[in-house]
């Protein structure tokens, strides 16, 4: 048996792309960078970046393309791959490429310091994808009327 699976927390490099097969399954591609701060062999701090494209399938692909942007903190996971190819140059490239199977939200719209979110009227007040935190608030209780500020416990 073998067992492919990678776990990234870092953050959108650019706005997510959302298409649809032919088929009408919705794809999104975006890119995601992590970053690391190592001594080099001086003793100085560097840092390193390391650049993963991510495709997300179905539902949660909509769901990533309606609330993530550039810059935004996600928590995903899935299985790696590396594709090669010949750049313009002719020389032999590398690319790590995630298939995600689970993506998180990790900051909210109140603690994106100047991040926007994507959000249209429609679907304001809906969380992320599979629990992550699109932004909203959801009021628990089956009274369905608005919580007010009093009554959170925080």
């Amino acid at each position: 048996m073998s067992f492919n699976k990678i776990i990234i927390v870092g953050n959108l490099g650019r706005d997510p792309e959302l298409r649809y097969t032919a088929q009408g399954t919705p794809v999104c591609s975006f890119s995601v960078a992590t970053n690391e701060r190592r001594k080099d062999k001086s003793g100085e701090q560097q840092d390193i970046t390391t650049w993963f494209k991510v495709t997300v399938w179905g539902r949660q692909a909509e769901t990533v393309s309606q609330y993530l942007t550039k810059g935004r903190r996600v928590y995903l996971e899935g299985r790696l791959h590396v594709e090669e190819y010949t750049d313009r140059e002719g020389k032999q490239r590398y690319s790590l490429e995630v298939n995600a199977s689970d993506v998180h939200f990790l900051d909210s719209a109140q603690s994106a310091e100047g991040i926007p979110v994507r959000q249209s009227a429609q679907s304001a007040g809906t969380g992320g994808a599979r629990g992550g935190g699109g932004g909203g608030r959801e009021s628990s209780g089956g009274g369905g009327g608005d919580i007010e500020d009093d009554e959170i416990p925080f």
